[in-house]
């Protein structure tokens, strides 16, 4: 049977609808959109063409697999992050729009130095570093993450993106491969999901690598080393800043104090919640 892209669309939309799916519709466009290669704009202005049999058959299985609980950017092996379209797999975790916050944050500190030098740990597909290095002229980067994969995800995108000749890739635990290196600032977006809550995440959620989910018992492990180290490798006035979970600010920002950074400060996505911890690594500096 013939079918146009709006009966294609609909009968999509459905099928998600019955799961009790979110962001049905905008699910069914993205991925139709990706099988005809064309903007979401254009199925509706060609909502009466026709498909090839082919086009539909290859849209369905992407919603089946859709329905099976697989991330849409992991169906069409891309994600938006700060205007830019990265490539990502399983091996990544999926970049949040709350983490543009971070990166945002981070840049503008950078920008006012003039570029200075920065690592991102746990870097996963490269989303904060890529885009700080895309935005930020004269800024050069140190890249760390745990997994192989991720880093050759991250990779990619430098490559893609053409800043991958002001950055470095470092496979291993946090600091361990900076051994020696001084930073104007460091970001991070650690796994803090308590490992008790992981077998409670959305289904979708939980198709991402765990690495990057699992904070350990209270969330919390990965801020613990990160800012216990940090100042080692941090210049003096140097800024650390991290991306945190819900509820986890006051914790946070008591690490951050006990290592005695100083202007510890939080930022708040749009729904109001506290998203991001930072300091400076010096005694009295003034705010950024």
């Amino acid at each position: 049977m013939k079918k146009s892209v709006f009966e294609v669309l609909k009968s999509a939309t459905e099928r998600l609808d019955a799961k009790n799916f979110d962001s049905t519709r905008l699910d069914a466009e993205i991925l139709l959109a990706h099988v005809l290669n064309c903007r979401r704009l254009d199925l509706y202005v060609d909502a009466d063409k026709i498909l090839p049999l082919e086009m539909i058959l290859r849209f369905n299985e992407l919603i089946n697999r859709r329905l099976e609980g697989i991330p849409v950017s992991y169906l069409t092996g891309t994600r938006e992050f700060m205007g830019l379209k990265f490539s990502v797999n399983e091996n990544v975790l999926i970049p949040r729009p709350e983490t543009e916050i971070l990166t945002e944050f981070v840049g503008e500190f950078l920008r006012s130095i003039g570029g200075g030098f920065f690592a991102d740990l746990g870097t996963g597909s490269g989303a904060i570093c890529v885009s700080i290095l895309k935005f930020v002229k004269n800024s050069r980067a140190c890249a760390v993450d745990v997994s192989q994969n991720a880093l050759d995800v991250a990779k990619f995108n430098a490559q893609k993106f053409h800043v991958d000749d002001r950055a470095e890739f470092f496979c291993g635990d946090l600091f361990e491969p900076l051994e020696g290196k001084i930073f104007d600032a460091i970001v991070s977006n650690p796994p803090y999901i308590p490992t008790s809550d992981l077998k409670s995440l959305q289904t979708e959620v939980q198709t991402e690598p765990k690495l990057a989910l699992d904070g350990g018992d209270d969330g919390l492990n990965f801020y613990r080393r990160i800012i216990s180290d940090a100042p080692k490798f941090l210049r003096d006035g140097g800024l650390l800043a991290v991306e945190i979970g819900i509820n986890q600010a006051s914790a946070v920002k008591n690490l951050f104090e006990q290592k005695n950074f100083a202007d510890v400060g939080s930022l708040n996505d749009l729904a109001g919640i506290e998203r991001v911890i930072f300091g400076r690594n010096v005694d009295k500096v003034l705010s950024v």
